[in-house]
């Protein structure tokens, strides 16, 4: 039985270059949840758990189906503003195009009988993500620095005339706790407004 690995299939998703680039995507399947506060938070972390150990439980469902697949990287769509609280977050894992929203659910209640403690579970949902053309770029370094990555995102889109129209979109490539901060990597995406001119 081969594992699927969205990371290999998708490689546009899931690499990009140190300067900003145009990518386009479909709509995506995920598993999200809601959440706010400090990414070092306990309930941000809570709810992160929540969110792998649903995914597992996914995994297992289609693993004994012969559709085995690695868990994606965790993602977060971020916004400061409007109505939202300062640090809204959206976080993501990014499912294979087969998994079914019955298999979501079956893998919620065995997900929420083994951590009964994770009561957050029952806040995931199963939806789609449709961003369209985005700008992306690899970010080396801690999480502080992003805004020294995301100026050149800036500067790229005026560049062409271009606004932003989505969420601030992150996906974490490093695990904060195994790698030292001046080595992590995050893409940094945006969905954009308008066509797309490149040249």
């Amino acid at each position: 039985m081969e594992k699927l690995d969205l990371a290999k299939t998708y490689k546009s998703y899931y690499t990009a270059p140190t300067k900003p680039q145009w990518v386009e995507f479909d709509p995506i399947w995920y598993v999200t949840i809601q959440g706010q506060g400090d990414p070092d938070g306990i309930a941000f972390s809570k709810a992160t758990e929540a969110l792998y150990t649903l995914s597992y439980s996914i995994k297992g469902i289609y693993k004994k189906e012969e559709k085995d697949f690695t868990v994606a990287k965790l993602e977060g769509l971020w916004w400061v503003d409007g109505d939202r609280k300062a640090l809204d977050v959206l976080r993501l894992i990014r499912m294979p195009d087969y998994v079914r929203a019955e298999s979501v659910e079956e893998a919620r209640s065995t997900a929420m009988s083994k951590k009964k403690e994770l009561n957050v579970i029952s806040d995931i949902k199963y939806e789609t993500l449709h961003e369209g053309t985005c700008v992306q770029m690899l970010h080396v370094g801690p999480y502080a620095t992003e805004p020294e990555t995301l100026k050149q995102i800036e500067d790229f889109l005026a560049e062409h005339s271009q606004c932003i129209r989505g969420l601030h979109h992150e996906i974490y490539l490093s695990n904060p706790r195994k790698v030292e901060p001046s080595k992590m990597k995050t893409i940094l995406r945006y969905p954009i407004a308008g066509e797309v001119v490149k040249g």
